[in-house]
């Protein structure tokens, strides 16, 4: 070097001394400079830094990065070993002939305050985002969003209010209800308004999935467990939804031999996968739901007893649609919002002599039926008020409704009394093919001792 740089040189290397965390590196990322706050930070002196490999020094550095691109960085957030974000610059050093010969990287600053400052909002930003994507992903796994019930009726508001109360709890709850009457949006709300919300919400048919696939579906299953399976395993609904919610909606449906084993996940909190022997704990919330009466599948010896009990633990039982026609009208106005979002209509609402025929209609479908109904008359009017004249094709049911309304009311209780009946009969002749020996005759009607005492008490045969 000429003598008259030397002393430039001199001023070059104090001056970069004296700047905020600075090194410099060869083309291969050797360390050739480190000043000595930066040395500092890391409790090392220049012999134990220069001619080391750049990232053997600083862990996460980017300079290596920046060397194989040959691209500057300039103002990139960066990680200081101390937990600090700073600003860093990286400036890539070339020859004449465009070769990198190095690289310098320091850290800018202003004010210790306005870093901190800049710490805090980065922090908090970064907070936000994963927030945000932890969010979208429960979204993404679940395929669920809360939706809302309707109703101004005296059950519906009792409903709501008792989910609202229970469902921060972590009691297992059964919800009955006719097909159609929307038993899926309660478990919905009741796991929107859990702890639990931002987690995982699987849901499984238990009537949709072949009775010898249900086993593996719910549980998952080992490498190699059995013929046709995955190589690599599968992860069950009961995995998917840890920490979150499951919905086992008809439950009614599922094999008796398997009843036991969710009666033992929901005793023990753990599952093993089929062809396992490891065990896996499990934070699940367990909603079931039905249509069927499993009392009487308890009675019949198709459901488990003690599994009815501890499903059972809150039952909520939604109302069908005829026992609360003040329900109809806000229904069918939400309906028509919906359908005017998703089809770009303009209709407005239902006639007041709508609202009366449906009000005498049972609406067998109960709401599923009712949106079907709706969704067909908005289509076919496209805007305007619903009046009766928009709903021919569904006048002959409401006409045949009219008709059968009453007869019907007037052999409920005969129905009744045919059931009480065979109940009766079938008791007498177990009893009697038993000669009286009532372990056998319960065990011929498929029940418990207990309750066959109770069915000998209620219809008077002891």
């Amino acid at each position: 070097m000429p003598k008259k740089y030397e002393k430039f040189y001199d001023i070059i290397l104090d001056t970069i001394e004296s700047m905020y965390y600075t090194i410099m590196t060869d083309a291969d990322g050797m360390i050739l400079f480190m000043s000595k706050n930066y040395r500092d930070l890391f409790h090392l002196t220049e012999k134990e830094v220069v001619g080391k490999y750049v990232a053997d020094v600083i862990p996460n550095t980017r300079i290596p990065h920046v060397l194989k691109t040959g691209e500057n960085t300039i103002g990139d957030i960066f990680e200081m070993v101390d937990g600090r974000k700073v600003i860093c610059n990286r400036i890539v050093i070339k020859d004449d002939a465009s070769q990198t010969l190095g690289v310098i990287s320091s850290a800018t600053f202003n004010t210790i305050e306005e870093i901190e400052q800049l710490n805090q909002k980065i922090e908090d930003l970064q907070r936000t985002n994963e927030q945000y994507k932890h969010k979208i992903q429960m979204l993404q796994s679940s395929k669920t969003s809360p939706t809302e019930i309707i109703g101004h009726s005296t059950e519906i508001q009792t409903l709501q209010k008792t989910i609202r109360r229970i469902a921060p709890t972590i009691a297992t709850i059964l919800i009955t209800g006719e097909t159609g009457t929307g038993k899926e949006i309660f478990a919905n709300h009741v796991h929107h308004y859990s702890n639990r919300r931002d987690q995982s919400f699987v849901k499984i048919n238990c009537a949709a999935i072949p009775k010898d696939l249900i086993e593996s579906e719910l549980f998952g299953y080992a490498p190699g467990a059995f013929s046709g399976a995955l190589k690599q395993g599968k992860i069950g609904k009961f995995e998917l939804a840890n920490g979150g919610s499951i919905l086992l909606d008809e439950i009614g449906e599922m094999p008796y031999d398997l009843q036991s084993k969710l009666l033992r996940v929901i005793q023990e909190k753990e599952i093993v996968r089929l062809g396992d022997n490891k065990t896996v704990k499990l934070d699940v919330r367990i909603i079931c739901s039905t249509n069927k009466n499993l009392e009487s599948l308890v009675r019949s010896g198709t459901f488990r007893e003690d599994l009815y009990y501890r499903i059972n633990v809150v039952e909520l039982e939604i109302p069908p649609l005829r026992k609360r026609p003040e329900d109809i009208p806000p229904l069918a106005d939400f309906f028509i919002q919906k359908f005017n979002i998703t089809y770009g209509l303009g209709i407005h609402e239902l006639s007041q002599e709508v609202k009366w025929q449906f009000s005498k209609y049972p609406w067998p479908g109960n709401v599923r039926e009712l949106e079907n109904v709706i969704e067909r008359a908005c289509l076919q009017k496209g805007s305007g008020n619903l009046l009766l004249d928009d709903f021919k094709f569904f006048s002959r049911k409401l006409l045949e409704a009219s008709s059968i309304k009453e007869p019907l009311q007037k052999t409920i209780p005969s129905l009744e009394n045919h059931k009480l009946q065979a109940e009766k009969t079938a008791l007498s002749n177990a009893l009697e093919q038993a000669n009286g020996n009532k372990s056998q005759a319960a065990k011929h009607l498929g029940i418990d001792r207990s309750y066959l005492y109770t069915l000998i008490k209620k219809h008077q045969l002891d």
